[in-house]
Order: structure tokens, then C-alpha cells, then sequence
């Protein structure tokens, strides 16, 4: 790992057509969302080699070849252009080039806890003064609970979802088919700095794992109990932060992209 003494030049593109190679530690993988332009589509976020956030997009996971889909915690190397201030004036936003990924490999068990610690705040409110629209917070956790979403937005959304398994070509094989979309939301009430505050977990895991919860303990009302279990009371015991990300055309409405566990241990200050 980097240290802030040894931090390397940012290489910035000058343009949109500048194509930047680059590393990074993938932290995030928010739920994928449904895009008529580039198909079901995923904002992944990490930190680079001088522990600086950003955001990649758009990630087609489902077109990725094998050896390409990294998960939460790979070490990762891209190419990155700047996208289109008009679309994303976020400083940390990467357009990917998707055919660029390699997965160098996973971060040792013992190096999560510790970048957890040197990266974690305690106040959005002044990330936000300093420009930054990336973030991963630790706060103290209140409550966690599930809503079901409406049927006008299930419906939305699987209609999309159907479109573009319509859209496969006859030989693609059924991985590129996207998932259907959880029931629903999962909501933590949570207090840091800056006050108490609700958000949704926007993050791709959490909702796949209800979705495997549910077809392994073969009810939605036990899964709903495991999630309850797991994310409202365990990993709050145990240590966890929020990867959180700012809205792109409402840079003050913070999202939360991610669920984090990592271990708490005093002697190092971590999460």
C-alpha cells in the first residue's frame, strides 16, 4: 500500500478522449441499475494507490468477461477518461473503458482494517466543504429496518429488466441475464457529526443477499429476519462503515452506496 509520504502524481486527463491508466481498491458496487444506453449498468467506487476516492462508471458487470468481474476488496487496474462536466462534474468520477480492467488480485484480510481506519470521517457535512463527493463514514447505528417498494416501481423496474433479457443475443449465455429487483429497501437510521439522519442502501450486496437469503432459507419472512440479524444487529456490534456517495445533480443529498464490515480493534484505531 501507498503511504500519504509516498503519494504519486495524479495524472489528470486534458480531455474526454484521454484515455489515464490507473489502480484501485474496489470498496463499492451499488445496485445495478437498469439503462436503456449501456444496459444494467453498476457505479463501483474505491480508493486509489494514494488512498484518494473514485468512482467508476458505468460498469457493464453482466458483459465483463470472467477473469474481469472483480469484487468488493480486488485490486484493480483501468484506463479512465474525464467524463462530460455537463454529466458528471463530480471530481472522482472516472469514465472506464471496460475492456481496460484487469484484477491484479485481493487485499490481504489484515490491509482492509487498516485503510478502513485511515480513510473513515465522522462528518459529511465537511467532506462536503472540501469538495469531495465520496466518502466512507462511521457512525453510530440506531436502527435498520426493510420497506417493501411499491408495486408502480417493481414493475418499472422488471419492465426495463425484461427489455434487455428480450434484447440477448439467442446464443448469450443465461449469467448475462440481469437479476430480478428485490421486493425491498433496505433503510438505516444512523448519527454522526453532523446530526441524525435515513438513507437507503443503494449497495449491490445488500440486496443480492437478500435475494439469496430468500431462496436459501426458503421464505421471504426468515430472510427478512436474517438480514434484520445480520446488518441491524451484528454488524454494528462488530464494526462496519457506510461507503457513501453525493447524488449528481444534488451534490448535498448523500447516498448510501455501501454496507463495510470490518472488524473493530482499538489498538489500531480502526473502524
Amino acid at each position: 500500500m501507498v503511504t500519504r509520504e509516498q503519494e504519486r502524481p495524479q495524472p489528470q486527463p486534458s480531455g474526454t478522449l484521454d484515455l489515464i491508466e490507473d489502480e484501485a481498491f474496489i470498496l463499492v458496487k451499488a445496485a445495478p441499475r437498469p439503462s436503456e444506453t449501456f444496459g444494467e449498468t453498476v457505479c463501483c467506487a474505491g480508493v486509489d494507490l494514494n488512498e484518494n476516492w473514485v468512482r467508476l462508471y458505468p460498469v457493464s458487470f453482466r458483459q465483463l468477461s470472467d477473469y474481469q468481474k472483480f469484487r468488493r476488496w480486488d485490486h484493480i487496474k483501468y484506463r479512465w477518461s474525464r467524463p462530460q462536466v455537463t454529466k458528471d462534474g463530480r471530481s472522482e468520477s472516472r469514465r472506464v473503458d471496460p475492456h481496460s480492467i484487469e484484477i491484479i488480485r485481493p487485499m490481504r484480510q489484515s490491509d482492509r482494517n487498516k485503510l478502513m481506519s485511515r480513510i473513515a470521517v465522522t462528518s459529511l457535512v465537511r467532506e462536503h466543504e472540501t469538495g469531495r463527493s465520496l466518502a466512507l463514514l462511521k457512525p453510530e447505528i440506531l436502527d435498520f429496518w426493510h420497506e417493501r417498494r411499491g408495486q408502480d416501481e417493481i414493475a418499472e423496474r422488471e419492465q426495463v429488466l425484461q427489455r434487455l433479457r428480450n434484447q440477448q443475443d439467442m446464443f448469450a449465455p443465461p449469467a448475462l441475464i440481469p437479476p430480478r429487483t428485490s421486493p425491498y429497501a433496505f433503510k438505516y437510521r444512523y448519527r454522526d457529526d453532523d446530526g441524525v439522519h435515513i438513507g437507503t442502501c443503494q449497495d449491490w450486496e445488500t440486496e443480492q443477499t437478500f435475494l439469496m437469503r430468500r431462496r436459501d432459507q426458503g421464505s421471504e419472512q426468515a430472510a427478512l429476519h436474517w438480514m434484520q440479524r445480520v446488518f441491524g444487529e451484528e454488524y454494528p456490534t462488530k464494526g462496519m462503515g457506510l461507503a457513501m456517495g453525493t447524488h449528481r445533480y444534488r451534490l448535498h443529498q448523500w447516498l448510501i452506496n455501501g454496507v463495510i464490515r470490518v472488524d473493530d480493534d482499538p489498538q489500531l484505531n480502526l473502524l
